[in-house]
């Protein structure tokens, strides 16, 4: 139980940052199957640019790290080049 009343704060805010960082990261996995799960090249190439851009943004935030989305992104790059 809290003490003070910033203590209070801080865990109503980190509840609500926790919820918000679980819809980010569900919805970034959510992309990864879609895109992984493409047979056709250009909807894969059409999905690859806001997808790395997704990634960029959640490890800014620190929702992930940012060695996983680049190693996301050089994966995902790969594999859209493999497609024919």
């Amino acid at each position: 139980m809290a003490n003070h009343k910033s203590a209070e704060k801080r865990i109503r805010s980190n509840e609500t940052k926790n919820e918000r960082n679980r819809y980010q990261a569900k919805t970034m996995r959510n992309a990864l199957k879609e895109i992984r799960a493409t047979k056709d090249k250009k909807q894969a190439s059409e999905m690859l640019p806001k997808l790395a851009s997704m990634l960029d943004k959640l490890a800014k935030n620190n929702v992930i790290h940012k060695s996983k989305a680049a190693n996301l992104k050089s994966s995902l790059a790969k594999m859209v080049n493999t497609l024919s």
